[in-house]
């Protein structure tokens, strides 16, 4: 039986004006939505996928973008909007949005930590939903946030209630933010990135729980998302986009398994296959002739010989925490984020760190940095011929092995001065170790650095907020390399970026690794990433170590019930 159509976008045409002129985004983009169903938009960062979406939902800056042409065509009686008009046609700056956003379209955006309101309890922030569009009162929104709490797996959902955003994980903000999308049962759910954040495990169970909502209340959904192993698993169409414009739709099978254009070829080759290690990862460009492959060039004078010492030894590890419940109630029972934790990297290794979203691998990373205290036990890193002790280690100690010690976050965004230009923030760290010779040296370093990870020149003088999520991303990658570090911590630094460009990164980071002897602690919760990357796996679980081995022994002779649940939760590992 047909589906009964939700919501039409009709030749829908996007452009942003700046001081550099007005560009297009998107560019007669026309899908339909059904009830029931789930369209799935992919393609590269920057294709205008989030540009489609915020449009449904009237969320650009009105002072920059510009609608040049596009209908949004509603069915009324699905709506149960009060009007003689059926279907209802909406032009993109109609004000009736405003009254469906929330209520009947809702959204689920990339970033949760700047999504959500940093002074207000997350439990609030969603209970305020409830009271606003289902017209409860307190004591009964406060019940049912509880409710949904648990159904998105967030860990003590009473006490999470009065939580934070601040005080969780990346992965735990993001349930918090699916939380609030599907606490008034909208019709239309709108997905951008809803599982990056999340880990294998969790993210099986929230892509199990949009499903059951979406059979229970009839929903349509806009799914839009760089992981096809996660489209496999939840989308029954699937638009492909590339620089605003769709170049290929139809059904979920058709798209995956008989790819028509070059584009989308490239795109389904590009991921890391499961179990699978190669030297090199295939991208867009080895699929579509007209698109410039991104290559590294390395200075072959500076190679570094990979020696294979110790260059970081970690020993019995503490981190606990007092849960602070406010001015006038008790602290909570201490929390160990990180229990007992032992282990040593050589250098040149890579060592793959995984886990559940609050398993302790941030804190654990933060640990390692000196960025917060070690509540007991002992951090040591071998560098230049001398140890440093982290744990007790000066602040000029510490500032030293910035340098030789960097970090990729997990939230681009919030890492970023959105009142620094990118080549600011790029070259600002060379500048602080008097690195790149000049201030013209440094800028040359920039773009080389840039174009590495697959940017422009011309995005030195941007700032952090005319990106996507993805090419902030990379920009934060750039930033870490341009201070020429022994050791990066890798916090999830990949998560964020689209198949093809993920790849790239990829590329780079191992061919960086394999040229100057650098050092890599991977964090992901992407299993088939972290195989394909890492000469040893970590896993952790409940802020311990519930395994330590070589890649092939941790993927294939898991011994830990854990690791099998991680590895069985892999989107497309079933089929």
């Amino acid at each position: 039986m047909e589906k009964k159509s939700v919501l039409k976008v009709q030749d829908l045409s996007v452009s942003f004006r700046s001081e550099r002129g007005s560009q297009y985004a998107v560019e007669h983009v026309s899908f339909e939505l059904c009830e029931g169903k789930t369209l799935a938009v992919v393609g590269e960062s920057g294709s205008g996928k989030s540009v489609s979406s915020l449009s449904i939902m009237q969320l650009l800056q009105k002072e920059k973008a510009v609608f040049e042409s596009g209908k949004l065509i509603f069915d009324a009686d699905f709506f149960e909007i009060k009007t003689s008009e059926a279907p209802r046609i909406l032009t993109p700056n109609d004000k009736l949005i405003s009254t469906l956003r929330g209520k009947v379209i809702a959204m689920i955006f990339q970033e949760p930590m700047t999504a959500l309101n940093p002074v207000i309890t997350c439990g609030e922030q969603v209970s305020e939903m409830l009271r606003r569009h289902k017209k409860m009162n307190r004591t009964q929104a406060k019940k049912r946030v509880i409710e949904l709490f648990s159904e998105v797996q967030l860990p003590r959902p009473e006490a999470m209630f009065d939580q934070y955003p601040h005080q969780l994980s990346g992965g735990q903000r993001q349930r918090v933010m699916i939380a609030m999308a599907v606490s008034c049962e909208p019709k239309v759910l709108i997905a951008d990135e809803p599982t990056t954040a999340l880990d294998v495990t969790v993210q099986k169970s929230i892509l199990a729980l949009l499903k059951n909502l979406q059979i229970k209340y009839k929903m349509a959904m806009l799914f839009i998302t760089h992981d096809l192993g996660v489209v496999a698993e939840i989308a029954d169409d699937i638009v492909v986009m590339r620089a605003g414009k769709i170049v290929e739709k139809g059904s979920a099978s058709d798209i995956l398994n008989n790819p028509k254009e070059p584009y989308t070829k490239g795109l389904l080759s590009c991921k890391p296959v499961l179990g699978q290690k190669v030297d090199r990862l295939k991208t867009v460009a080895d699929f579509v002739s007209n698109t410039p492959a991104q290559t590294v060039t390395l200075d072959q004078s500076s190679k570094r010989i990979v020696s294979g010492e110790l260059l970081l030894d970690v020993r019995n590890a503490f981190k606990t925490y007092i849960p602070h419940r406010g001015l006038f109630k008790k602290a909570g029972l201490p929390v160990k984020a990180v229990d007992d934790v032992s282990f040593h990297i050589n250098t040149g290794e890579t060592l793959g760190l995984v886990g559940e979203s609050g398993c302790g691998k941030t804190t654990l990373s933060r640990m390692l940095l000196g960025l917060i205290p070690t509540t007991t036990g002992e951090i040591r890193f071998h560098l230049n011929g001398r140890q440093i002790n982290v744990t007790n280690a000066s602040s000029n100690e510490l500032r030293t092995l910035r340098k030789d010690i960097q970090i990729i976050f997990q939230d681009p965004y919030s890492s970023l001065n959105p009142k620094q230009t990118i080549g600011s923030a790029i070259t600002e760290p060379m500048e602080v170790f008097s690195l790149g010779g000049n201030k013209k040296g440094r800028i040359n370093k920039a773009v080389e650095l840039l174009e590495q990870v697959g940017l422009k020149a011309e995005h030195l003088a941007r700032y952090p907020h005319e990106f996507s999520g993805g090419q902030r991303q990379r920009i934060v990658i750039a930033r870490a390399l341009a201070v020429e570090p022994k050791f990066i911590i890798c916090d999830e630094s990949v998560s964020a970026l689209d198949v093809s460009v993920q790849a790239q990164v990829l590329n780079l980071l191992n061919d960086l690794k394999r040229m100057y002897g650098l050092t890599y602690l991977f964090i992901s919760h992407d299993l088939g990433v972290v195989y394909h990357m890492s000469d040893r796996i970590m896993v952790m679980s409940k802020g311990s170590i519930a395994e330590l081995g070589s890649a092939e022994d941790v993927f294939y002779r898991p011994q830990s019930d854990y690791t099998r649940r991680l590895i069985a939760s892999i989107p497309g590992s079933e089929k």
